[in-house]
């Protein structure tokens, strides 16, 4: 019966006119009782009068209570504000009781209403005692016998501050939440051996294994704001060596309506651990750059042209034109603009490598600024599908700056990749070609070419991070092509952030670099992947290596051999120097590349090879291409020299 009863009230809430009519009830016996103490506990007073005051007195309180609205809060929900509701409303009934009063007194038309004052104000005092008491002993009762129906999980919250308490109430307060939060971590000796609100605050050392094991605790969550990012790093990954599930409660200014949702509370992740702290870009000159411009992306629903479609949505450009040749994923992009608001766009499916089609598309929409983001770039199938790969990575960019030329385009902004610089596989090579074809062009043309160039992109479409998720969904174990293998990593955002930014500094001919901090070592982030899944390194998921694939670097670098760099206002910006090039030769040798590879001709690597001296192959079959005929040695290509651009 118990069980049904709980069932139904946790499904339904109880009716106002319910809590209402309680209320008045409330009311009545508050003030019978207020009577009763201020004449010592006796009947030494006129009942028929009390009598006649009391349905008056109710009265009066409700139509305070309907006036401020009470009883409208949900009782097991009970907070501040229904406390503060409460409070109101009796105030309001007491001060027109007092006026009643005091008026009866001068006119006298009610009889026999004669309240002494301080009843009013016992009435008032015990009234807002045991309606606000009341609602808290059935909240209590309530989540103590609904919570011991549910399977719970035992969890800590790091942080006995203002947001470790909220996040507290916001667990505990929610209808269908799971959780019983065994107690607080704090460093703060004041606040250890406490109790805040019943739970108790544990120090730092006392988060062991063997105290996680005895409070049978499966999940921890951080719950500290205003902290650096350092700092949060560092708290972070000395949790994620226990055997817990690590959580996060997102900054204030996240929280919806200033209120924090179980929903919100999300897990730990590998982007939170890196040891790299996130870029930032300030005195922006993105905002007047786009103003009343048409803008053009293309590769618009990848990885990265999808997010540099988000921000520019942000800017009150003219039009902006996305192009991609994946419908599907297209589509995903248009849908979730229109929902977050945003309608001045124009997707359109097309392939950047039909330049009939381009042109036309140049003409009909007369871009002021492009953005070129689409490539091909999985190091391993280009290596096996090098046409491909010259075909969009060369070709493509080719015609598209052929065409922003043509068509009087303001700025080119190129998404290259720091695989481009010494490369050591095809696709490197095509990104690198791609580069000294927009230095090129910047030589011999109006508009203004600028490239961007940096490390692999957190969670991107066929990113390290992804396939490391979904080998943890599958049991494992985690691939891994070599123990000693090192990446350079980025948000997408900021990623996406910096072609903006290139794109509005840039003058034409810079490549800009990100100083990216120190490099990731790919296998340390595999074991804070498997730890932050709540599991162990290697008892329930092992990391296997592979060996490295064709073309695939050990080290990945940002600049290439000779090339150094210049500041720029913001010190996380660099320009690299370019070399000295002879771009005749160089452009004519590229016009040959994509006819050999239009006809399908086997020469194309060497080609590429002839055009980048420095592309030397690893782990492939087209290491036989190089001069020294050893895949890992580049020691035989002569430094170019350097000039300032």
């Amino acid at each position: 019966m118990i069980l049904r009863f709980l069932n139904y009230t946790s499904q339904r809430y109880a009716s106002k006119w319910l809590v209402l009519f309680i209320d008045l009830l409330t009311v009545g016996f508050s003030f019978v009782l207020s009577y009763l103490i201020r004449f010592n506990l006796t009947f030494n007073f006129d009942v028929q009068n009390l009598v006649v005051q009391l349905p008056l007195v109710i009265l009066t309180a409700l139509i305070s209570f309907v006036i401020v609205g009470s009883y409208n809060g949900v009782v097991r929900h009970t907070g501040v504000r229904d406390v503060y509701n409460i409070f109101n409303a009796v105030c309001l009934s007491s001060i027109i009781l007092i006026f009643i009063v005091i008026g009866n007194r001068e006119v006298a038309f009610i009889n026999s209403f004669t309240v002494p004052l301080s009843i009013i104000i016992i009435n008032s005092l015990i009234t807002f005692v045991v309606l606000t008491a009341s609602r808290f002993a059935f909240k209590s009762l309530y989540n103590r016998i609904n919570g011991s129906l549910k399977v719970s999980k035992h969890v800590l919250i790091y942080g006995a501050g203002e947001s470790g308490v909220l996040t507290r109430s916001a667990i505990t307060n929610h209808s269908k939440s799971r959780y019983k939060v065994v107690g607080f971590i704090d460093r703060d000796v004041k606040k250890i051996g406490k109790n805040i609100n019943g739970v108790p605050v544990f120090a730092r050392k006392s988060l062991t294994e063997a105290f996680i094991v005895k409070n049978n605790i499966s999940e921890i969550i951080f719950s500290i704001q205003n902290i650096d990012s350092a700092k949060l790093r560092k708290t972070v990954e000395g949790l994620v060596d226990l055997p817990i599930i690590v959580k996060i409660v997102p900054p204030i200014e996240d929280w919806i309506n200033g209120e924090l949702k179980v929903s919100q509370i999300k897990q730990v992740q590998i982007e939170d651990l890196l040891d790299r702290a996130p870029i930032t870009i300030k005195n922006s000159k993105i905002a007047m750059e786009l103003m009343n411009k048409s803008i053009m992306v293309t590769g618009g629903a990848g990885s990265i042209g999808s997010e540099i479609v988000r921000q520019i949505c942000n800017y009150s450009y003219k039009s902006l034109i996305v192009l991609d040749s994946a419908e599907s994923a297209l589509y995903d992009l248009q849908q979730e603009l229109k929902q977050n608001g945003f309608h001045n766009f124009i997707p359109i499916v097309t392939d950047i490598r039909d330049k009939n089609r381009m042109n036309a598309l140049f003409s009909e929409h007369k871009p002021n600024v492009v953005f070129h983001a689409a490539a091909y770039k999985h190091v391993p199938l280009m290596e096996y599908n090098s046409y491909e790969a010259i075909k969009i990575n060369i070709g493509g960019t080719k015609n598209v700056a052929d065409l922003s030329v043509i068509h009087g385009v303001e700025k080119f902004v190129f998404v290259s990749t720091d695989k481009a610089v010494n490369p050591t596989n095809v696709m490197g090579a095509t990104k690198r070609i791609a580069e000294m074809y927009i230095s090129c062009m910047q030589k011999e043309n109006k508009t203004k070419f600028i490239t961007t160039r940096f490390g692999n992109v957190l969670g991107s479409n066929g990113s390290v991070i992804p396939l490391f998720r979904k080998q943890i969904e599958k049991g494992g174990p985690l691939t891994l092509t070599h123990k000693d293998i090192t990446r350079y990593f980025m948000t997408i955002p900021e990623a996406s952030q910096l072609v903006l930014e290139a794109g509005a500094m840039g003058d034409g001919g810079e490549i800009f670099i990100f100083d990216m901090g120190e490099s990731v070592k790919i296998f340390d982030l595999a074991k804070n992947m498997i730890k932050l899944s709540g599991l162990r390194y290697p008892e329930d998921i092992d990391i296997k290596i592979t060996g490295l694939r064709p073309g695939e670097k050990l080290y990945e670098e940002l600049l290439a051999n000779g090339e150094n760099t210049l500041p720029t206002y913001h010190q996380k910006i660099k320009i690299s120097k370019v070399r000295d090039v002879e771009y005749a030769k160089v452009r004519s040798k590229i016009d040959e590349l994509c006819i050999t590879n239009m006809f399908f001709s086997g020469n194309t690597v060497k080609l590429m090879k002839e055009i980048v001296p420095e592309y030397v192959s690893k782990n492939s079959d087209f290491c036989e291409l190089d001069k020294s005929g050893n895949p890992t040695d580049g020691k035989n290509i002569a430094p170019l020299k350097i000039v300032q651009p």
